[in-house]
């Protein structure tokens, strides 16, 4: 599957926070802990930083537990 950047929607730092229920700063620790943690990012510059929902989703579903798959 290819990887397409321009599509779709974008999300900040705040929001991403927001949308998961974690305060930003905790976005920001995952992504400049080494090695980054979280979902894929784009740096579009020192101060700006967006999240494609695709990835965040992607990244989601990485760390989804099915506790039927678990005890199996």
């Amino acid at each position: 599957m290819e990887l397409r950047l321009v599509d779709g929607r974008w999300l900040t730092t705040e929001e991403l926070g927001a949308l998961l229920g974690v305060d930003p700063s905790t976005v920001r620790r995952w992504r400049t802990s080494r090695p980054p943690q979280g979902p894929a990012f784009v740096q579009l510059s020192e101060r700006v930083t967006v999240y494609s929902a695709s990835d965040v989703e992607a990244w989601l579903r990485s760390k989804r537990v099915d506790p039927g798959q678990a005890a199996a």
